[in-house]
């Protein structure tokens, strides 16, 4: 019986993180879509947060459990929503000049950069094995960059920084999960993100026609309906059981290249991008040796 529940757990969380990433590559489509015609994500972002912010809290009041949103480590949480900004930002934006599937390759390389915080931040052991996935992962990193594959430099080097500030979001959540709740997190996150945004947004604002103000509103329930999916598929199932499936991000990426802008990845970008799947997945696997060894 044990065992039956168990692994319904696991084909939950398995499901969970499929929509989660469907979801999720949606709403990078459609931003790219939004870059596209004109508006900065500073914009983007600042509006996102008008909405799913008070959405959030309101929800949360409804059910009883507001008190659920308030951080106990206050600094942690308003650093960890600063610099969390640079996250979706750099990322919309390199979609000014990216293909979305060339976008999304890159930004996979988030995972190396976990390892590497969770040395120095959380003080956990990672062994040659894993040190050598990383670095075969910012090979592929490099493949998949150069000759420049599909895209402007400088839309690469958004990306990685991009993929720099989720894996510090990451690795804080872990850090900071003793004391402080999941929707306590997102919240905080979303509120720091807001808050920058606003302030940056007189310099960045540009009138809006109801179909942007659509499509916003539109990735803005995206972004809310995927990082809630992603959180439960966690919740469900142990990491190295759900975390290969955010690679089925590539897939939808690919699909929107090809049915809404007419562009498929470059040959760097497919054997970069198998590099850095296949160091990620090594990854995964050692970590859950060394889970099972403890």
């Amino acid at each position: 019986m044990e065992q039956t529940r168990a692994r319904d757990h696991v084909v939950q969380g398995i499901l969970y993180m499929l929509l989660g990433m469907g979801l999720l590559s949606i709403m990078d489509a459609v931003a790219k879509w939004i870059v596209e015609g004109g508006m900065n994500p500073v914009q983007i972002l600042a509006l996102r947060s008008l909405v799913i912010v008070p959405v959030l809290w309101g929800v949360f009041r409804l059910n009883g459990r507001a008190h659920s949103l308030k951080p106990t480590r206050h600094r942690w949480q308003a650093f960890r929503g600063i610099t969390g900004f640079l996250a979706p930002f750099c990322f919309f934006l390199s979609l000014r000049t990216l293909p979305l599937s060339d976008a999304v390759v890159v930004f996979f390389s988030a995972t190396f950069v976990s390892t590497g915080l969770s040395v120095l931040m959380l003080k956990e052991h990672v062994g040659v094995h894993r040190w050598t996935a990383v670095i075969m992962g910012y090979v592929g990193v490099v493949v998949a960059m150069v000759p420049h594959g599909g895209g402007q430099l400088v839309g690469y080097l958004l990306v990685l920084v991009s993929s720099m500030a989720y894996a510090f979001l990451f690795v804080t959540g872990r850090m900071l999960s003793s004391t402080e709740s999941i929707a306590s997190l997102v919240f905080s996150f979303n509120l720091g993100v807001g808050l920058i945004a606003l302030l940056l947004l007189p310099w960045f604002w540009v009138d809006l026609s109801w179909s942007a103000a659509g499509l916003v509103l539109l990735l803005s329930a995206l972004a809310v309906l995927g990082h809630f999916s992603v959180t439960a598929a966690f919740s469900y199932a142990p990491v190295a059981a759900v975390a290969p499936f955010e690679y089925t991000a590539l897939i939808w990426a690919v699909g929107f290249d090809y049915f809404v802008w007419q562009q498929l990845p470059v040959a760097t970008t497919w054997l970069g991008a198998t590099v850095i799947i296949g160091s990620g997945m090594y990854l995964i696997y050692r970590e859950r040796r060394s889970a099972l060894a403890r």
